[in-house]
């Protein structure tokens, strides 16, 4: 996952005026001038930002800025990239719905809002903020790219290519653009394509997260676990933030049965993303490989998280499948293990890989 990149509005940016982009786009209807303590605030949030440890003061000097300017949006699109990089994903979208608003033309803060909702697993509302600003902006690369990932997590593939392709006009062996046509492909299970444009991605830039994250997704995709953790290494190595890779090392440790090592993964991506439901069920089934009954400690913090996933989402298919194999093969509850596989068979496809299994440890249940 991209992280969100600080660009904090200073000067002349800092004028409470209309959003306007770079490259001559149109700008806002012009607001009122900026309220001159609030732009003080702004400066001074954005000097803490930059300091060791000052992001916390930033962000209270940030709010203030707010409060005495409520129109002053680069205040709010900084105060929203702060909070998105703390956690509060919520505060966040908030915040940059505003910017939004007051500054429609900013692509900075279409993007960053675009990130968050995907970040809230709302690619849905991703697109919905994306897509019209693109249609206004054709030449708008950065927001196009952050659309075809929304997109692509929408489940419109076939929308997602075409402005994937449309990027690749623009700028040609874009490397960005290349990695996210290629997850394309792959979620079209056309892994050969995938593959190809994955490798031309990595040529086109080969020191880019964006384009180790697709090798190993393709990688994984052709059953080699291996290859993909190693892309996966350097795409966190790249970018230490990139919750995405170590989602992806966390997985792959998982099925190769290295539970202790996988739950460092999960764990330092709720460290960035407390409410990331993949890293929640990954952390869930390590914990869920260490406990015995002699140490059911793991055992009662993986129930925790999957209880808290299943509040948050009561049909969580994965939270009530994990969940009831918890109860039935850890913890051996089987009584509440069966209204949870009740639960999944209602609800998961017949297609579902565990649908099988989840009817055969139902009808096991007395």
């Amino acid at each position: 996952m991209r992280r969100l990149v600080l660009v904090l509005a200073l000067a002349a940016a800092a004028c409470g005026g209309g959003g306007g982009a770079a490259g001559g786009r149109p700008r806002a209807p012009a607001l009122p001038p900026a309220h001159p303590e609030a732009v003080t605030k702004l400066a001074r949030g954005v000097v803490l930002a930059r300091e060791p440890g000052g992001v916390p003061r930033a962000i209270e000097v940030l709010r203030e800025a707010v409060s005495k300017d409520p129109n002053l949006w680069e205040a709010r699109y900084d105060l929203g990239v702060l909070l998105a990089d703390t956690g509060d994903l919520a505060g966040a979208e908030e915040q940059l719905e505003a910017a939004l608003e007051l500054a429609p033309n900013a692509e900075d803060v279409v993007v960053a809002l675009g990130e968050v909702r995907r970040r809230r697993s709302d690619p849905r509302g991703a697109a919905a903020a994306l897509e019209p600003f693109v249609k206004a902006h054709p030449d708008a690369f950065t927001a196009r790219v952050a659309l075809v990932s929304a997109l692509r997590e929408a489940g419109r593939i076939a929308e997602a290519i075409q402005h994937a392709q449309a990027v690749l006009v623009r700028r040609a062996n874009d490397p960005s653009a290349l990695a996210e046509l290629a997850l394309a492909h792959l979620e079209r299970g056309e892994t050969d394509t995938a593959e190809l444009l994955s490798q031309e991605s990595l040529k086109a830039e080969p020191r880019t997260a964006a384009a180790e994250r697709t090798a190993g997704l393709v990688a994984l995709a052709r059953g080699d676990d291996a290859v993909a953790f190693q892309h996966f290494v350097r795409a966190s190595e790249l970018d230490p933030k990139d919750t995405t890779a170590r989602l992806n090392m966390g997985t792959v440790l998982l099925q190769a049965g290295v539970h202790a090592q996988a739950e460092k993964q999960f764990r330092a991506v709720l460290a960035v993303e407390p409410g990331a439901v993949p890293a929640q069920l990954g952390l869930a089934a390590a914990l869920r490989g260490q406990g015995t009954k002699q140490r059911a400690e793991p055992w009662q913090e993986a129930e925790k998280i999957l209880q808290g996933v299943l509040e948050r989402d009561p049909n969580n298919l994965a939270g009530l499948y994990n969940l009831a194999v918890l109860y039935l093969e850890s913890l051996g509850r089987p009584a509440d293990a069966k209204p949870l596989l009740e639960r999944f068979l209602t609800q998961a496809p017949t297609a579902h890989p565990a649908r099988e299994d989840a009817k055969s440890k139902l009808a096991g249940i007395r």
